[in-house]
């Protein structure tokens, strides 16, 4: 199997059309390997919606206005893979108290997922929808499509309510992300987008931030003067 097994390098494409773009492009390129302050990009594809039971059709415009999480995983019937699924879905209901929907996504058809939830102890009870990126395109689309495997690396993005990514994780697939640290991100991602503040390493409701948006002349050099590292570090 290729997705919980050790680290391999990627291979690169190395084909004529790359070897003459300009300098330009290459830098314009290397800005967009990441989805931050990009839109999300359009898709449709085949889905399993866990909580109804029911195969279904998953589109980009389904999620827009709404702050959304799409999540990649390798496969179906790995070992990584469902203990992830498995957080994100004890933390369901607190995702949609914030107002957060969440998008599963493997390559695996509709079929390989509603055969994963129905076997897999860990996702017993599972409220999740699995998007089948069958094509690929999709995992393509957000730059973490293994091309040479047809499987996707463990990519988490989220996206604001104007379709906007704010924060995204990717990693190799041997070592599982934690939805504790995600929930933090989204809090603060929240509080910053409402209040114009923007909160420092580690903030949680009820510390800190930094409000530049109404002394940032004031603090410009001065971050110490208004936040200890035995606060941030609290």
């Amino acid at each position: 199997m290729g997705c919980d097994t050790g680290v391999k390098a990627r291979k690169t494409q190395n084909t004529e059309e790359t070897t003459t773009i300009t300098k330009t492009e290459k830098e314009n390129k290397r800005m967009n390997s990441t989805m931050v302050q990009q839109v999300m990009p359009e898709f449709q594809m085949d889905a399993y919606n866990a909580k109804t039971g029911h195969y279904a059709v998953v589109r980009s415009d389904d999620y827009k206005g709404k702050w959304t999480v799409v999540c990649f995983y390798p496969a179906d019937f790995t070992f990584v893979c469902p203990t992830e699924i498995a957080a994100m879905n004890a933390k369901y209901d607190e995702f949609q108290a914030k107002g957060v929907e969440i998008l599963a996504v493997s390559t695996d058809t509709k079929f390989s997922h509603k055969r994963f939830v129905e076997t897999e102890p860990l996702l017993a009870g599972l409220k999740l929808t699995i998007g089948a990126d069958t094509t690929t395109e999709v995992s393509r689309a957000f730059g973490v499509l293994i091309e040479e495997q047809g499987l996707a690396l463990r990519g988490r993005f989220l996206f604001n309510p104007d379709g906007i990514c704010v924060a995204q994780e990717v990693q190799a697939p041997s070592v599982g992300r934690n939805v504790h640290e995600f929930l933090r991100q989204i809090e603060a991602w929240q509080h910053a987008t409402a209040t114009g503040e923007v909160c420092p390493a580690g903030w949680r409701p009820g510390k800190k931030t930094l409000p530049v948006n109404t002394d940032v002349e004031k603090m410009t050099g001065r971050v110490g003067d208004y936040v200890t590292i035995e606060e941030i570090m609290s």
